[in-house]
């Protein structure tokens, strides 16, 4: 839990596509899910970065199969480090889209 900082957490959030990430993966079920499996409008090199990014925050675990990659929310360090932050994340980001 060391590794996750509020200040890198946050700046990863600040972007609305990786924001929209971090809450789909909260309203999956829990596990791994391909990066493929992602409504990302971007090109490849963007989706890589924003990933990275996130990985970097420490917000997801990524896992390379193949040609696939695999990501994981990491759900249960992000909520004993900093408590009903997802839960924030997630109200704001369905409160955006509702207003428009």
């Amino acid at each position: 839990m060391d590794d996750l900082d509020l200040g890198a957490v946050l700046s990863a959030l600040a972007d609305p596509h990786r924001r929209g990430v971090v809450v789909d993966l909260l309203d999956r079920p829990d596990g791994e899910h391909a990066c493929a499996s992602f409504d990302l409008p971007l090109a490849k090199s963007t989706r890589t970065h924003h990933w990275r990014v996130l990985r970097q925050a420490g917000l997801i675990r990524q896992r390379d199969a193949g040609n696939g990659s695999f990501v994981r929310l990491r759900r249960n360090e992000i909520t004993a480090r900093f408590p009903g932050l997802l839960d924030s994340i997630r109200r704001a980001h369905h409160d955006e889209r509702r207003s428009g």
